[in-house]
């Protein structure tokens, strides 16, 4: 999904996969004889870094690999859990501590070594359920939270974050507020979510209330005023965003400020959970993560900080988003019915589609911001699972959801995951599951996209993201009952 420029071979070291890594800013950019990988022999060997080369061990986990290999008879299904499960952990996380003790945790992406808070905040998220039984673990995702909060006060509008500051950074020439501590300034809202689903999550599973203390006051007072001011209400802000660049959807129009926006109470993203710049700017399955995350800062502030005014101010602005999203972002398809548009502007347009980075329509329900049972979502995700979509692919090798990010004809692994994830049908469960393991390339990791007629022909062979949240799905499946669906797969 991140686009990178070089790859060091201590990375390479790290990854242990064995083969070629395949990254680029689009698709059409790689050589052709870099896209097909033959699959290698599969032996069900593991993957993994050997245990003095894995940059974080946590007992919980390692636990937790064993108990569900154990319960898994196809052997290589279990071998791809044990693959990808651990993967942000032996590959990404680099923990360390400040001067006074406190957790701070620096979460690469996998190929690329920056920190993106989306990224960062949703590969370790299938740890935290674990937290309790593993003080190290717990430690670490602290550091995580506590990292995310002081990037957000470095830069609310900014997506990515380098470990140190970087004056020569890749993208220190973009026509925008860059500073040496950014990676990358693009401007997506749910990069100021994700930092607190995750810290809700961890208060709740741990009790744990000191992540909480000043830094976290000065981030809620950072997104609330980021955005009030990118609602449009008082003309268009201080944020714009140019690139030099071949890609259309890596920069932003109308001399970086976007395409207008008519201000009815949703928020504005200059780009997309892909970095694609957005072409209506009310994007809306972001701003239903708005709602959500809002509220939970909103308890947060309540129970712990007992600090009722800001919290107010939170619930106020989750209301109104709300409440905006039911005027305006429903669209009445002929033939779906009511679905939830992609992204609106406020003037009456509608874009119809769905990309498959996350938060995504078809996703709603995973992050808890709609209900699986509202017709309107179920409506939407008949049409995003279809030719209707104009990302949606289907071809020898599988089907799902792509995005302009990569290019056509492109699925993406996240979106046949988000599938499994917000279904209630056994028969597309274990479809979803079969096309997951069928399209590894026989590497036994889930890699970013893979074209729909060669799943030899993919892209970037270290995504943590989705490595682990194949990890987090499969364990899902287990608690669910799942697991005679995942036996009785061949």
């Amino acid at each position: 999904m991140r686009k990178i420029t070089y790859i060091t071979s201590t990375f390479v070291a790290l990854m242990m996969l064995n083969a070629q890594s395949v990254s680029a800013e689009n698709i059409n950019d790689i050589p052709a004889n870099q896209l097909t990988c033959p699959a290698d022999a599969v032996t069900f060997t593991s993957k993994r870094p050997k245990e003095a080369e894995r940059l974080f061990h946590s007992d919980a986990v390692e636990k937790e690999i064993k108990d569900i290999v154990k319960k898994l008879t196809n052997k290589r299904l279990a071998w791809m859990f044990e693959n990808c499960f651990p993967n942000t952990l032996d590959t990404t996380v680099h923990y360390g501590e400040d001067a006074d003790g406190t957790p701070d945790t620096y979460v690469y992406t996998g190929d690329i070594p920056a920190m993106w808070l989306r990224d960062s905040g949703a590969q370790v998220w299938p740890y935290v359920q674990l937290a309790s039984k593993d003080k190290k673990l717990k430690k670490m995702l602290a550091g995580v939270i506590n990292r995310q909060f002081k990037c957000i006060n470095i830069d609310p509008y900014a997506n990515a974050f380098n470990h140190y500051p970087d004056p020569n950074g890749r993208w220190m020439t973009d026509e925008t507020d860059m500073k040496p501590e950014l990676h990358e300034r693009k401007f997506e809202i749910d990069s100021l979510c994700y930092p607190i689903r995750l810290a809700y999550e961890y208060w709740k599973i741990t009790g744990d209330t000191n992540v909480f203390g000043p830094e976290w006051i000065k981030t809620v007072e950072n997104i609330l005023k980021t955005f009030r001011t990118q609602q449009k209400k008082d003309g268009r802000g201080t944020y714009k965003f140019l690139r030099v660049t071949d890609r259309a959807l890596d920069t932003m129009n109308n001399a970086g400020w976007g395409a207008p926006v008519k201000p009815i109470g949703l928020i504005a993203s200059a780009f997309r959970p892909s970095d694609d710049t957005t072409t209506l700017q009310f994007l809306v399955p972001s701003n239903f993560m708005t709602v959500s995350s809002l509220r939970k800062a909103a308890e947060i502030l309540t129970k712990v900080n007992k600090n009722t005014a800001l919290a107010a101010q939170c619930t106020d602005l989750a209301n109104e988003v709300s409440d905006a999203l039911k005027k305006y972002a429903v669209y009445d398809h002929p033939k779906y019915g009511k679905i939830y548009a992609y992204e609106v502007d406020g003037f009456g347009s509608y874009f119809l589609m769905d990309d498959a980075n996350v938060p995504s329509l078809l996703a709603m329900p995973y992050l808890g911001d709609v209900s699986i049972d509202d017709p309107i979502y179920q409506n939407t995700r008949r049409y995003v699972w279809s030719e209707d979509n104009p990302y949606f692919h289907r071809g020898k090798a599988g089907e799902g959801i792509g995005g302009p990010h990569i290019g056509n004809d492109m699925i993406w692994p996240m979106s046949i995951m988000m599938r499994a994830f917000t279904s209630k049908n056994d028969d597309e469960i274990r479809q979803c599951i079969e096309m997951l393991m069928n399209t590894d390339a026989g590497k036994g990791f889930i890699h970013e996209s893979f074209y729909k007629d060669d799943a030899n022909n993919y892209t970037r062979d270290w995504f943590a993201w989705q490595n682990t949240l194949f990890g987090e799905l499969i364990i899902k499946l287990v608690s669910d009952g799942k697991l005679d669906l995942l036996n009785s797969i061949k």
